[in-house]
């Protein structure tokens, strides 16, 4: 993209006003200038669903759904006598929420 379609696209007043943020993103390496033009070369909110001003990772829908099924699978369909069956769904739906927790500490991290 050039400075014009910058301009427009991001709605600032003036192509000077987008010509200065893209060169304080040239000092930052986030992008880079090629031929006439500038490509992201860093992207930063990966995995992230932004909500106006609400940076939202997509793992919190993983922590949601798997935390949902552990309490159905604790409290609504637990059997009478545990078999190694509901053990095993038991062990895996909290291996998945504990991966799923860890990925989205990961990327609130980098936030």
């Amino acid at each position: 993209m050039g400075i014009s379609d910058i301009q427009r696209g991001v709605g600032l007043s003036s192509p000077s006003v987008s010509q200065y943020h893209v060169r304080k993103l040239l000092q930052l390496g986030l992008i880079r200038e090629e031929q006439g033009g500038y490509l992201v070369d860093k992207v930063i909110l990966e995995n992230v669903i932004r909500i106006r001003r609400v940076s939202i990772p997509i793992q919190t829908a993983y922590v949601a759904f798997f935390g949902v099924l552990l309490l159905i699978l604790v409290f609504t369909l637990r059997p009478a006598t545990i078999d190694s069956l509901y053990y095993f769904a038991v062990v895996v739906n909290v291996s998945a929420l504990g991966i799923s927790i860890y990925e989205m500490a990961k990327t609130l991290k980098r936030l």
